[in-house]
């Protein structure tokens, strides 16, 4: 049981640490005492993890994931210290977090050819930056329409197949600016397929003794709330291939048997809208704010890239002040003036 010391969380986090620990910590360092988990040990032990797992954003969370069980059994008085903690066990840098976005066109050809019910899904990715969940979990009620906003209230989300509510990610609500062709998007959604109430538990996907009903704008054809995964294969994968950004299944291919596309999921439709608000001018700030990042420096580290003009309008600001009226002030303020 140390490799899984008692820790709280959301539900989804929980089960991304425990997928980590049981496909990438327990089979490489399950069969070692505690004690034996040397310095030693994790040089090698990290050296494998390059060599088999190409993501360092992955690789970093599996060290991280080993890194807490450590701290628990040093806590647990089950070791001295924590061996990652050693100077000779080096972690790999984190990477500059650089997101990419697709060209409008293409972001729009999808909005085209996916299903008719599933087109709203794009328009709110795509036109209020909103993340998967939050699509699935949006209610007609969190529509204000007469302010122009978006309610981002709760989310959907699945742990082992069973669906729940929970909370935006990081526990925020927030709103978000929805603009008018949002709105009227919205509207004809709504008269085209009517919202349907749906009952799911809150906060954990056992916990049935704290349900929930909200009406949703999103749902299946046998009016139950959308199952990421599953939409994913049946939904987005199929009119990402109409759209032509990845090939059509091969013949003889299942259903569900679509070539990887991890640059070109629903969160595409995220970047793509950040990248709009940035090159209009839009506040980092007020961009943070509709996002729902913690910070806007958060804001700036992934989309920076999406600002060639940043700088333009200082360097434009200050030649304007500069440029006028230039022979006489520098005449003014020359090494031979009074003033010099």
């Amino acid at each position: 049981m140390h490799w899984a010391p008692g820790r709280g969380g959301a539900p989804k986090t929980q089960q991304n640490q425990e997928r980590r620990a049981r496909l990438h910590i327990v089979p490489h360092l399950g069969e070692l005492p505690l004690r034996s988990i040397t310095a030693a040990e994790l040089r090698a032990y990290t050296a494998k993890l390059e060599a088999t797992v190409s993501s360092v954003d992955y690789r970093r969370g599996i060290l991280s994931e080993l890194s807490s069980i450590l701290e628990a059994a040093v806590d647990d008085k089950r070791l001295a210290r924590n061996p990652m903690h050693a100077k000779s066990v080096r972690w790999p840098k984190a990477p500059k977090e650089r997101r990419e976005a697709w060209s409008l066109e293409t972001a729009l050809r999808v909005r085209d050819v996916i299903s008719p019910r599933n087109r709203i899904s794009v328009v709110l990715g795509l036109g209020c930056g909103l993340r998967q969940g939050e699509v699935f979990g949006l209610s007609p009620e969190d529509i204000d329409y007469a302010r122009g906003v978006l309610h981002v209230r709760r989310q959907v989300q699945a742990v082992n197949g069973r669906l729940y509510f929970a909370l935006p990610k990081g526990a925020k609500t927030r709103i978000v600016d929805m603009p008018s062709s949002v709105a009227e998007d919205l509207k004809r959604h709504v008269e085209a397929f009517p919202p349907v109430e749906v009952e799911l538990p809150w906060g954990k996907p056992e916990a049935d003794g704290q349900r929930r009903k909200f009406s949703l704008l999103l749902t299946t054809r046998f009016g139950n709330a959308i199952a990421v995964n599953t939409w994913n294969t049946y939904t987005w994968k199929p009119a990402l291939a109409k759209a032509g950004i990845i090939p059509p299944r091969s013949n003889g291919a299942k259903k569900w048997q679509w070539e990887a596309a991890p640059k070109d999921g629903f969160h595409v439709l995220r970047h793509t809208y950040a990248s709009i608000m940035l090159e209009a001018g839009e506040s980092v700030v007020t961009l943070a704010r509709w996002l729902g990042h913690s910070s806007p420096a958060v804001t700036l580290g992934y989309y920076a890239h999406f600002m060639p003009e940043a700088g333009s309008k200082g360097r434009t600001a200050i030649d304007g002040l500069l440029g006028r009226k230039g022979d006489e002030r520098a005449s003014r303020n020359s090494p031979d003036s009074p003033q010099g």
